[in-house]
């Protein structure tokens, strides 16, 4: 079977037009909470106010995501798209001026939760949009355009907080939320424009077996949503882990390059991934990957220097893009393409959850058991991804393998 090419992917007709703009607008959404944290901690001095609206930020996208997502499923991406980023644009400036208005920490948060709840999904849609763009006659490019996908958003972590560090360090923490807010929304108003490449709104239907198969109740969705749950729990142990292992070690500025270290091992894992099509089922992939990111967690535990945690990391930190490929095309074949927006939103959602709930649990871990008691948090929930991919070894099928599945998937 042919290589795939990144190139000749992006060359697709209407595929760089859309692309683009969503990756611009993912370094914004990248900047976003990072820059609520330097910005509120600007003016008021206080990590624990600047703590508690960016988790109200967080927890609002968390729950409100997969509703917007909904309705971007139910009336088609162009239409609700442009409201939700004047939105968020108005209420991000809401919070600067409860900022700036020595506003009291309820309205903050309150203020956050706002912003949060219009947060634009530009990594769905774009997801969305290459499985319109592919499923009818090039599926087996698919997983290639979600490596792709996988690709910009790691690019966007590593730019965005960079850059909202740097105003921020040069006293502009306001220009570091104003930047977010500018690329978020004109990244978004792009890609909206785009209308050839958006996939069509979905169809009321009535009859019984129609609503069943657009139904996101399905074992097999709650089993990714599982699955994208530990990887959340392993994201926030290990932001909190490694932070703790690099002070126990006397060396505070150790993080930085460790977690740039674990981006760029990323990064290369993704590219390389992408270009191959593989023969082997996509389930028998991931039990494959999650199989090496727990053996690589569980080294964690017995680390101990920065130069055995670096080499670490640059395995487990490999592992993840695959990852995010194979949840993203197993979630493209098991679910009907009206609802597949909303189902990139609830995986997203199930992400960030364990995300938030980890950075509680392996803070605790690590203050009461040292680093080592957080880095288990992180073994722990490895080894739940991975007997999850056992399950999803007879319950995780391709399209062709269901019965009326690929019909579905091509309507």
């Amino acid at each position: 079977m042919p290589t795939a090419n990144y190139r000749s992917l992006l060359r697709t007709p209407g595929a760089a037009a859309f692309f683009l703009p969503a990756s611009l607008g993912r370094v914004g959404i990248a900047m976003t909470s990072l820059s609520i944290v330097w910005l509120v901690h600007g003016h008021t001095d206080n990590f624990t106010s600047a703590g508690l609206v960016t988790g109200a930020f967080a927890v609002a996208d968390a729950v409100l995501a997969p509703q917007l997502a909904r309705l971007v499923d139910r009336f088609g991406q162009t239409r609700v798209l442009p409201p939700s980023l004047f939105a968020h644009a108005g209420a991000m400036a809401v919070l600067v001026i409860l900022v700036a208005a020595d506003a009291s920490p309820a309205l903050l948060a309150l203020g956050g939760a706002l912003a949060g709840a219009c947060v634009p999904q530009l990594s769905a849609m774009s997801a969305a949009r290459w499985a319109a763009l592919l499923r009818a006659d090039r599926a087996g490019e698919l997983p290639t355009a979600f490596a792709l996908e996988s690709i910009s958003n790691a690019v966007s972590y590593l730019v965005g907080p960079t850059m909202v560090s740097a105003l921020a360090a040069a006293g502009h923490p306001v220009f570091g939320t104003v930047l977010a807010t500018s690329l978020s929304v004109v990244g978004g108003l792009v890609l909206a424009a785009q209308h050839r490449s958006a996939p069509p709104p979905a169809v009321r239907v009535t009859a019984r077996d129609a609503r069943e198969d657009r139904s996101l109740l399905r074992r097999d969705v709650f089993l990714l949503m599982g699955m994208n749950l530990a990887l959340g729990v392993f994201f926030g142990a290990m932001q909190v882990s490694v932070t703790a292992f690099v002070v126990e070690r006397g060396v505070p500025g150790a993080a930085g390059p460790v977690f740039a270290l674990s981006s760029c091992s990323g990064l290369l894992a993704g590219w390389l991934y992408g270009l191959r099509r593989w023969s082997v089922v996509a389930s028998t992939q991931l039990l494959a990957t999650t199989g090496v990111l727990m053996c690589g967690t569980l080294l964690l535990v017995s680390v101990d220097s920065p130069w055995q945690l670096a080499a670490v990391v640059v395995l487990t930190g490999a592992t993840i893009p695959p990852l995010l490929v194979l949840f993203s095309s197993l979630t493209e074949s098991a679910v009907h393409q009206s609802v597949l927006t909303q189902a990139f939103s609830w995986l997203g959602s199930a992400g960030a959850a364990g995300t938030a709930a980890a950075a509680a649990a392996s803070g605790w871990a690590s203050d009461s058991l040292g680093s080592r008691g957080g880095f288990a948090v992180a073994a722990v929930a490895t080894a739940a991804m991975t007997l999850q991919s056992v399950m999803g070894l007879r319950l995780l099928r391709a399209p062709e393998d269901r019965p009326g599945q690929a019909e579905s998937t091509t309507r």
